[in-house]
């Protein structure tokens, strides 16, 4: 583990801070808490009512971003024109990016030297990126303009990031993912890279079992994730609709807002379930404890690319909810078949009607299947060891001489 003082860190999010960074924020005040300083940078801020956790406003406090651009940015650049050449030498190199894409990366220099300054200024010696699209390009000529280290972390598959992922990745100190599949992904770009899996973790203590929590009445059915058509609402939706014509009752709670809000309402009213779904918007993070506190199962039915180590899920196994989970990304190795939740197959009406089906009428295997959730939580999803881990692979990637 770091024991140095001289790492300044700094942590750059792309679009921060916005509805689903709660995992983010701990990452960092967990490693502030070591000792370590953190400083917040990103691409731009979100618009203000499309985070509604506690710590959006010290957030965007915190957060240096890379727009507007300063007039000093223009001023770092032009004293840096001897390592233009670097920069152009790596945009000219890319294979898979075109000519409109090599605009923009070289337009990429002034938000890059805005950071860089800042950094420069801060005394931050080394930035952590999560993401592997743009701002991992951003990494790469930030380091080209100053000599400030980057490393990445990657949430989803290699597709969703775009192109040209071996360059950005070589010029990285440290590549990390949040599961194995994407480890693979990774490894085949960088057949010989150390790629170490460090999934983004929760806190236990917070989000934990109610003790108050009901044991009779409708069944409540949770999802906390993006409104967005890969998170796979319709097909849990398909199911209930099924199993409420079968005169089972389910109330389904919906958390989150997205861009698919009016395709949902329409499925909802199309399969006559408007008295029993509710869409309840953007909630901050007390009020995802509260919701999964008094539900009895969660539901997260994705399909496609884009998802790896669902937080939702890990928030509901801690909170000693049963998860209907589809397999995509990371979640076989979250989940443990009817040990610790349920799998799913991806867009199978079928598979997920079943799942609810056996929640829905044994209360006996459904507190089971709850109280191993949680000691799996518990014992792998901490965000505590995994902060620190991914702490210790920087240091590592650096020599450690700090």
């Amino acid at each position: 583990m770091w024991t140095g003082a001289a790492l300044k860190l700094g942590y750059l999010v792309p679009q921060f801070p916005g509805q689903t960074h709660a995992f983010f924020w701990r990452e960092a005040t967990a490693i502030e808490g070591w000792g370590i300083p953190v400083a917040f940078m990103s691409t731009r801020p979100t618009l203000a009512d499309e985070n509604p956790h506690a710590f959006d406003a010290e957030a965007r406090t915190r957060t240096h971003y890379a727009f507007p651009l300063s007039l000093t940015a223009f001023v770092f650049l032009l004293i840096k024109i001897f390592r233009w050449h670097h920069i152009f030498a790596y945009v000219l190199r890319l294979k898979e990016t075109g000519l409109k894409g090599r605009i923009k990366l070289l337009a990429m220099m002034l938000p890059a030297s805005q950071i860089a300054q800042h950094c420069k200024i801060q005394g931050i010696t080394h930035i952590h990126i999560h993401s592997c699209a743009d701002a991992a390009h951003l990494g790469a000529i930030i380091k080209m303009l100053s000599g400030i280290t980057y490393s990445l972390t990657l949430h989803g598959d290699l597709a969703v990031y775009g192109q040209d992922h071996g360059p950005k990745m070589r010029g990285a100190s440290l590549v990390t993912v949040v599961t194995r599949p994407l480890k693979e992904q990774v490894l085949g770009v960088m057949p010989d890279a150390h790629v170490p899996v460090v999934t983004m973790g929760v806190d236990t203590e917070w989000f934990e079992p109610s003790q108050n929590h009901r044991a009779n009445g409708t069944f409540q059915l949770a999802s906390v994730t993006r409104l967005n058509p890969t998170k796979g609402h319709k097909y849990t939706l398909r199911a209930i609709a099924d199993l409420k014509a079968e005169g089972f009752a389910i109330e389904y709670l919906i958390a989150g807002e997205g861009p698919y809000r009016q395709e949902i309402e329409a499925e909802i009213a199309e399969l006559g379930l408007q008295s029993d779904v509710k869409l309840l918007g953007s909630i901050g993070e007390k009020d995802v404890l509260e919701l999964l506190q008094s539900s009895d199962a969660l539901a997260l039915t994705s399909f496609g690319l884009g998802e790896a180590a669902p937080v939702a899920v890990m928030e509901a196994m801690a909170c000693g909810l049963a998860v209907v989970c589809s397999r995509i990304g990371g979640t076989p190795d979250m989940i443990d078949h009817n040990v610790n939740g349920i799998l799913t197959e991806q867009q199978d009406v079928d598979s997920i009607r079943e799942a609810l089906r056996v929640l829905v009428t044994d209360q006996a295997k459904r507190a089971k299947i709850g109280s191993a959730a949680r000691a799996k939580a518990v014992e792998v999803f901490d965000y505590r060891p995994l902060a620190r881990k991914l702490v210790g692979e920087i240091e590592n990637s650096l020599g450690g001489t700090f």
